[in-house]
């Protein structure tokens, strides 16, 4: 796909991740890819997928726009999402329309700065999607060159806010003060929160989590329903 035609494609549409880590029960690209089709015929616009494997397999199952990611630990660096650019070049080769990757401040484990993982991607005539934490690291992705910026990471490093919910504000102030596309992402647990990041400005919300990962979502019922026993408990002990 031409990149101003995924562009137009994912505009004011729902992205879903389709990821199962390597302990989960749904870690396989056949179930992702099935997942992909399943996101598919409910109107997903696009999907996020992690490892060269669950892309191509993706691939084969749906004609959507894929966002690339490859999350890979080292040992030096806190950053694991596509963090060298022997992972950029992994996606590259599979042929990822879109390829995030983690545009925090933090140090990268081969040294490589967001300026030359950009370029990289450019060079191979693909979009670039820094995933950032907090508002000076989505500027600092947009002067380098960045065409999409992402929420993810908000929350997850150790200077950005902590909540249970969206960054909304986050997503506002980026998408008033740069001219590319906003993606909101993270903790979006519900359509209502959906809705509220465009109302705050998203090009685009990427949900992962809610949809796509049942121990999550299964998570979320017993600990409410857990919640809801001590409460019964503590009234008939009264």
């Amino acid at each position: 796909m031409k990149n101003e035609l995924i562009l137009g494609n994912i505009k004011n549409g729902l992205i879903v991740s389709c990821q199962a880590l390597k302990d989960e029960p749904l870690h396989s690209p056949l179930i992702m890819s099935k997942m992909a089709l399943a996101a598919y015929k409910g109107g997903a616009v696009g999907i996020r997928a992690n490892t060269v494997a669950d892309i191509l397999k993706i691939r084969e199952q749906v004609d959507l726009p894929i966002i690339g990611i490859i999350k890979n630990e080292y040992k030096n660096s806190k950053i694991y999402i596509t963090p060298t650019l022997k992972e950029v070049e992994e996606l590259i080769r599979a042929d990822a329309d879109i390829i995030a990757f983690d545009a925090t401040l933090r140090k990268r484990p081969d040294n490589t700065t967001i300026r030359e993982i950009i370029m990289h991607i450019h060079k191979a005539g693909k979009l670039a999607m820094a995933d950032i934490s907090d508002y000076r690291e989505g500027k600092n992705a947009f002067e380098l060159g960045a065409d999409l910026v992402s929420t993810t990471l908000s929350g997850y490093t150790d200077y950005s806010p902590k909540c249970d919910c969206p960054d909304f504000e986050l997503i506002s102030r980026l998408s008033k003060t740069i001219r590319i596309p906003v993606i909101a992402e993270g903790r979006i647990v519900s359509p209502q929160d959906a809705v509220k990041c465009f109302k705050n400005g998203a090009y685009s919300v990427i949900v992962g989590s809610a949809i796509t990962r049942p121990q999550e979502i299964t998570k979320r019922f017993t600990n409410a329903i857990q919640d809801f026993d001590e409460i019964i408990l503590k009234k008939t002990a009264r």
